[in-house]
């Protein structure tokens, strides 16, 4: 049947890229207010879609509450062949919780997609080639805002089960599929963890798909298998009532600036692990299997540097390569710091107060809450006498996410893409972060990583790209995972 899908998806790749087209169009940016109706008109889009590709169940899922609304997401199901179907009304415009979405009849897998369909803001708009929001082909390339990041690797979805059903002449998949498309995940997901308990029966699942990650390059195609997490921290260190001056204090005083930076050099010690106490104590260590397969990247450390600003030096944890510490070991940053006199010319004082950024990347079993009041504790310890200091994390964080390698659906996503690609599947990481581990948790189900797109493709940058034959490759990966899928994941 493979050869049958891939002449099926060749066959209207056409159609697909002048759909992809339209609702690449529509400048859902979910971080601009002024942009509210286009998320909201991107969500009727795709679920029309989704409908005209045979979809019985689509529907917009509004999010938020009526005194601080959100960003619409998208709900779509289709049940498994030889189920008892749906019942009661469906649609675009229908409210979730009003039709109810029976389990299948057989002992099909539910398989849950998790994508977004909204886009990063799109300045500095001088610094495109084209409009954002006019999409073009160039050499293969479809340019466009959210053309990788995340909806053509959402839509690849759709021609895939349209190819699996004309291939084996089907009229409903092998396993239920159900889509949650949210709008908010490029705004930090604000609303997407309570939607998830609200509709948690709907969106019961035993597997999640993800498909907002990237390959380690179009000719060496690879799983991503986790996510850091992330939580960022300011502390705020307060001296005396008002700015000092050096001759008649200094030296008598506690200095506000030196205390921080006191707390800052005591961060990491000289083989740069993290030293809060505790951090360290759920980290979950690489297997000597994932070491070896990160190893068998063609990863070149010189070009690396290039890319990032011409660094000099990689440098980070002993012990650890340069991509086992930007995938799979947790850090701890200084992002800004500042006090006192910091324009031109001298100012001889003891500042009354002094400030810094900071963020940690976690990794899986860290928990964001854990590391604040470790961050408090450890910088509380360090306060000499005379002086306070204040720690404000900025908002509750991310969780990291990860799937083991030996994991039933890490093992189908696998094959899976084996059979689009014609080649061996390496393994990966990634160092940013999303709403997977909320999925994970509230769903309880596994999640499987399977996705196209490229560190090339400038996702949140001006020219963001996909490579359009990549996406073909996602949706034949697409058909054959409910083929894996349903042979069995447990």
């Amino acid at each position: 049947m493979d050869a049958d899908v891939r002449e099926y998806i060749d066959a209207h790749a056409g159609e697909f890229f002048a759909a992809l087209k339209q609702w690449l169009a529509i400048p859902s940016i979910s971080a601009d207010p002024a942009h509210a109706d286009d998320v909201r008109r991107s969500a009727h889009w795709l679920s029309g879609h989704l409908r005209q590709a045979g979809f019985p169940i689509a529907e917009v899922w509004e999010t938020g509450t009526p005194a601080e609304p959100g960003l619409p997401a998208v709900f779509a199901e289709w049940p498994a062949a030889g189920s008892a179907g749906s019942s009661g009304p469906s649609g675009s415009g229908v409210s979730p919780g009003d039709a109810a979405s029976p389990k299948a009849s057989t002992s099909a897998p539910t398989v849950l997609i998790y994508g977004h369909h909204d886009v990063q803001p799109v300045e500095p708009l001088g610094e495109w080639d084209s409009p954002p929001f006019e999409p073009v082909e160039r050499g293969g390339l479809l340019l466009g805002r959210g053309a990788s990041d995340d909806k053509g690797q959402v839509l690849f979805h759709a021609l895939g089960t349209s190819a699996w059903l004309a291939a084996h002449r089907a009229d409903a998949p092998p396993v239920t599929l159900k889509l949650l498309i949210e709008g908010e995940e490029e705004s930090g997901s604000t609303h997407f963890a309570d939607l998830l308990w609200r509709e948690r029966d709907r969106l019961s699942c035993d597997v999640i798909v993800v498909s907002d990650t990237t390959m380690w390059a179009a000719d060496v195609p690879s799983m991503c298998t986790g996510m850091r997490g992330v939580v960022a921290a300011q502390i705020d260190v307060y001296g005396p009532e008002r700015d000092l001056h050096s001759g008649s204090f200094g030296g008598a005083v506690p200095n506000p600036l030196h205390a921080l930076a006191a707390i800052l050099a005591d961060l990491h010690d000289r083989d740069g692990r993290v030293m809060l106490p505790g951090f360290y104590d759920n980290v979950a260590g690489l297997t000597q299997a994932e070491r070896d397969l990160f190893a068998r990247l063609p990863f070149d450390e010189n070009a690396w540097l290039a890319t990032a600003g011409n660094s000099g030096a990689a440098s980070g944890e002993a012990g650890f390569s340069t991509l086992e510490r930007i995938w799979a070991r947790p850090t701890a940053e200084i992002n800004g710091m500042w006090g006192g006199h910091t324009g031109p010319g001298g100012k001889t004082i003891i500042p009354r107060e002094a400030h810094a950024k900071l963020s940690f990347r976690l990794v899986a079993h860290q928990a964001p809450a854990d590391v604040a009041g470790q961050l408090r504790d450890f910088a509380a310890e360090r306060m000499p006498p005379g002086l306070d200091v204040v720690v404000t994390m900025e908002g509750p964080g991310v969780r990291p996410s990860f799937s083991p390698l030996d994991s039933p659906a890490v093992a189908a996503g696998r094959r899976a893409m084996q059979r689009a690609f014609g080649k061996e599947i390496l393994f990966t990481r990634e160092g940013g972060s999303g709403p997977e581990a909320d999925l994970a948790e509230i769903l309880g189900a596994p999640l499987v990583f399977v996705a196209v797109g490229l560190d090339e493709d400038r996702i949140h940058a001006p020219n963001e790209r996909v490579d359009m034959e990549l996406l073909l490759k996602g949706a034949q990966t697409a058909a054959y995972l409910w083929d894996e899928l349903a042979a069995g994941t447990s």
